[in-house]
């Protein structure tokens, strides 16, 4: 694929002109595209990789000259911030995606930092294929079009170019050590990218590679495909990738919600003393994660009025306030919908060392959004996929991932209901939305039994807290995060 081709032999002038008026022809093509894409609601990735002076930023130039800037977003990832280096790997291109309707183009992206990292660690190449070939086929299964390019020059040209540019005050800066050394290293460089290109070349997502020593011919090539590409997905829709290869994955057995005992309880006495030596363990915990930079991802999800709120507010109380953030999930906003459901989740994870605490989910999907018909049978079974290899990241990159599921009986619910109505300070609490839910609670014990059957695996299990009792319920929320925290720290 990056088996250096020179570029047949030098451009004549004629041919020069001609290339160039061409590009113009495109770049004005390109722009009479952006409403179509916007009325079609279709999201846009241009991904631009290639060697050090490889001209990523003059043929981005190219590509944007006659476009709205209102209709596209041009990201250039140099080498991770502080914010991006304590998060996972994908983190910054989630945190990035364009909305439905308009353009990213990407100045390098999670390829660059891919090859930095098996610079440093050739044994994560596998984990790390598999990463990207998810990441993008999620967004492929969303619609999304992604052209992905490879700007290619040989050693000795892009020692030119290095040196070309050292010479100069204006542009020397823009040369590091680390251009000399990978120069120096082409080969093997070369050879790592060329395993990585090959295997993430899927059919909805294939790389070109772009033979770039003359940056005309160059330029030229890549805007006929963006132009080509953009057309025919107005035209089909934007390629679809092919159905992943089915691995089972590592699921703990669950047993059905009628099944579950809801009979444990505890006195106030009991409930008080213990409360009180879970909350000093945890804070003594909470000290260790951000020593140790370990990050920690907890969900939260039950039945309306089940105790979950309660239940956050007490292992908050045991938490460093700089160090925690709980984040309450609604309705999606216009904004979240634009992009992948996954997208708003993926924004709120913790720097390492911290910890997040999930008022609800992203298992809304498979929850409410199935028993209400807000999103298409196609699409929300392909979510229990989606939703393993996301905490699969989470654990990846070194979480503990604990998802709760509060669980009572439809008796306890009422009372609680008619509590929150007859309290003026607790009315706040009960909506027409939670009776409504209320009449519909075999159809969500459905999908509840298939979600914890089918998402809980033992790198993000699901603990189901008998929640009749609801100082019972806390405190077993409380005694299972500290374990699950005392096993990490302590292996």
């Amino acid at each position: 694929m990056l088996e250096w081709k020179s570029q047949e032999k030098a451009i004549t002038q004629e041919e020069e002109g001609a290339c160039k008026r061409e590009i113009k022809a495109i770049q004005k093509e390109l722009a009479a595209l952006q409403q179509p894409i916007k009325q079609a609601g279709l999201p846009v990735l241009l991904v631009f990789e290639g060697w050090s002076a490889s001209g990523k930023g003059s043929i981005i130039s190219k590509v944007i000259s006659e476009l709205d800037p209102r209709g596209y977003q041009v990201w250039s990832y140099a080498d991770p911030t502080d914010e991006e280096g304590r998060r996972p790997l994908l983190w910054p291109f989630w945190r990035d995606l364009p909305p439905r309707g308009e353009m990213a183009v990407l100045d390098r992206s999670w390829y660059s930092r891919a090859l930095t990292r098996l610079e440093e660690d050739q044994a994560a190449a596998s984990g790390l294929v598999e990463s990207i070939n998810t990441f993008e086929r999620q967004l492929g299964d969303d619609g999304y079009l992604i052209l992905k390019f490879f700007l290619n020059i040989s050693r000795r040209e892009q020692k030119r170019r290095l040196e070309k540019l050292s010479d100069h005050g204006a542009t020397a800066w823009r040369v590091t050590d680390r251009d000399w050394r990978r120069n120096r290293e082409y080969a093997a460089r070369a050879e790592v990218t060329e395993l990585l290109l090959q295997a993430t070349n899927p059919v909805h997502a294939p790389w070109h590679v772009v033979q770039n020593e003359d940056k005309t011919r160059g330029t030229l090539e890549v805007l006929r495909r963006v132009r080509d590409a953009l057309r025919a997905a107005l035209e089909d829709g934007a390629p679809r990738p092919l159905p992943p290869e089915q691995v089972p994955w590592p699921l703990r057995a669950m047993p059905r919600l009628k099944d579950v005992d809801l009979s444990p309880s505890t006195t106030e006495e009991a409930y008080r003393a213990e409360l009180k030596r879970e909350r000093k363990k945890l804070q003594k915990l909470h000290s260790r994660l951000y020593r140790e930079k370990v990050p920690v991802v907890l969900g939260f999800e039950g039945w309306d009025a089940s105790g979950k709120g309660g239940a956050i507010r007490r292992l908050s109380w045991a938490l460093d306030p700089r160090g925690f953030d709980v984040v309450p999930i609604a309705a999606p906003t216009p904004e979240e919908l634009s992009r992948p459901y996954l997208w708003r989740f993926w924004r709120q994870l913790p720097k390492d060392g911290h910890v997040v605490l999930f008022d609800r989910t992203w298992y809304g999907r498979v929850m409410v959004e199935r028993v209400e018909g807000l999103t298409p049978e196609a699409r929300w079974s392909m979510a229990y996929d989606e939703i393993n290899e996301f905490e699969r990241e989470l654990s990846r990159w070194g979480a503990v991932v604990l998802k709760f599921w509060l669980q009572i009986d439809q008796d306890t619910q009422l009372r609680r209901f008619e509590d929150r109505q007859s309290t003026p300070e607790k009315q706040y609490k009960i909506t027409e939305e939670d009776w409504r839910n209320r009449k519909k609670w075999p159809q969500y014990e459905l999908a509840v039994d298939e979600m914890l059957q089918k998402t809980s695996t033992e790198y993000a299990p699901w603990i189901l807290v008998e929640g009749n009792d609801k100082k019972y319920a806390r405190l077993k929320v409380l005694r299972t995060v500290r374990k699950a925290l005392e096993r990490r720290l302590d292996g």
